[in-house]
């Protein structure tokens, strides 16, 4: 029996879920049972029946399902699958920033550590941002870590005082502008997609401007057939497969953490109980409020 099958064969077993991320490698994304951003795959594990859910992105993801849901067992898909923003940015700056803005209610990327969330009034992702920072009544917000799309967040909400955190994506930040105008001088009819984490010279070309999910579905829906896409590549699995006749350019944009995750990583979970995610109960317990919060203010009117 192949290893795929035999992941099939586990998944019925277990009561099983195999959830990816859009920047996993094509394979990984094949075997999954959703693929998503932080966002759609953070209200899946929320929803699922699942007992078992196997999380093929980053660590600070599989956690997240964790908190969310502590009845589940959880697992990464790999084990070394980190993210650089979430290993740079130091709790202590959080703390000196809730020092000096003692009135600020604070939001946390996702993309961030379970202690940062422990600090935070409620999490985002970069589909939710603005909705939950819109939503939360205090007119003053510490954002961490992402200092891009903090700022992001701060021009589209310009009635909040938004006071950033200087963390950053070493992938989407390492894009300059000059590369996605050399990419558009060689493919003039493009339009540029860009991510919110990206710098502001980079933003100020875009056509568009949207988490992954939502750049994957404006290039779907868009009438336009050539575009310049600047997230990670791994996207480009997703567009290939929900497209037909359109051309995609991607910059230099590899994050390496997205790309440890293998089939016998997974059947490995599946099979042996590999890479089990454990969180304490205590800071469990106060993280969850953050991330609860995310999921209601993102779905406030």
């Amino acid at each position: 029996m192949s290893m795929i099958k035999e992941i099939e064969k586990l998944k019925k077993e277990r009561n099983a879920i195999i959830l990816a991320h859009y920047y996993q490698p094509g394979e990984i994304q094949g075997i999954a049972d959703y693929v998503g951003d932080s966002y759609y795959l953070s209200k899946i594990a929320q929803q699922s029946e699942a007992d078992y859910i196997v999380f093929c992105g980053v660590e600070f993801m599989a956690e997240s399902a964790k908190i969310l849901s502590p009845e589940k067992r959880v697992f990464i898909g790999n084990v070394h699958s980190n993210c650089n923003m979430v290993d740079e940015f130091l709790n202590e700056e959080l703390v000196q920033l809730m020092e000096d803005h003692p009135d600020a209610a604070v939001v946390s990327y996702i993309n961030s550590s379970t202690e940062i969330k422990t600090m935070s009034h409620a999490c985002c992702t970069s589909s939710s941002a603005v909705d939950i920072v819109n939503n939360i009544e205090s007119e003053k917000i510490i954002f961490v870590p992402d200092k891009n799309l903090g700022s992001y967040i701060a021009a589209q909400c310009p009635d909040k005082e938004v006071i950033l955190g200087s963390g950053k994506c070493c992938v989407h930040d390492n894009v300059s502008a000059r590369e996605v105008k050399s990419l558009k001088e060689t493919h003039p009819q493009s339009k540029v997609l860009v991510h919110p984490e990206s710098i502001k010279d980079v933003r100020d070309l875009a056509d568009f401007i949207g988490s992954t999910g939502q750049i994957l579905n404006h290039a779907i829906d868009s009438e336009h057939d050539e575009f310049i896409i600047v997230t990670e590549v791994g996207i480009g699995f997703a567009l290939e497969e929900k497209t037909e006749n359109k051309v995609f350019h991607f910059p230099d944009m590899v994050c390496g953490g997205m790309k440890r995750t293998s089939i016998e990583d997974v059947y490995g979970c599946l099979k042996f109980g590999d890479n089990e995610i454990q969180v304490n109960e205590e800071v469990s317990n106060k993280a969850a409020m953050a991330l609860e919060n995310m999921i209601k203010l993102a779905e406030k009117r």
